[in-house]
């Protein structure tokens, strides 16, 4: 079943966004702590920034900033187990967008830190995506963003788009 494009209007931490409706992604379980809230979009916050907002449909103050990891580190690689894969409609991870979350500290973008115990894996094709706790996770849950040798310089523009609203 195809998905008719259709553009919306939302409210987003960003501001007043236009979005094509067929760029909405389906969480079937929500996100930790955010269970029923089902429908998010991805915005970049400048092109070619590695920081996006997964912003909520519906509830324009939740947005939460996320990277992909390997923008920042080479052997990120969470476990996602069989039946995690078919609710997504992929045969293997590769196919995926993998997404962590990222928390700024107000004021102090150096203290930036990727969380690597709940990633956020998308399927392109279906816009469905899943959050995967990571219960055995073997490294460190955080890691600090800028002490990752890829990693750019911090932004004012980045750590305003992460504080609360």
């Amino acid at each position: 079943m195809e998905q008719e494009h259709k553009i919306i209007e939302i409210d987003t931490r960003l501001g007043r966004r236009s979005i094509d409706s067929s760029r909405i992604i389906h969480f079937p379980k929500g996100l930790v702590g955010f269970e029923t809230e089902q429908r998010f979009v991805l915005l970049q916050i400048k092109p070619d920034a590695p920081l996006l907002v997964l912003q909520s449909v519906t509830s324009p103050q939740l947005g939460l900033l996320v990277t992909e990891p390997k923008c920042f580190l080479d052997d990120y690689a969470p476990h996602v187990s069989e039946s995690e894969l078919s609710m997504l409609g992929l045969e293997n991870l590769d196919e995926a967008a993998i997404l962590v979350t990222v928390s700024i500290p107000q004021g102090e973008p150096e203290k930036a830190t990727l969380s690597l115990t709940g990633p956020i894996i998308i399927n392109h094709l279906t816009c469905i995506g899943l959050q995967i706790p990571q219960n055995d996770i073997t490294g460190p849950a955080r890691v600090n963003l800028y002490a990752a040798s890829k990693a750019p310089e911090p932004t004012t523009q980045a750590s305003e788009a992460s504080s609360p609203s």
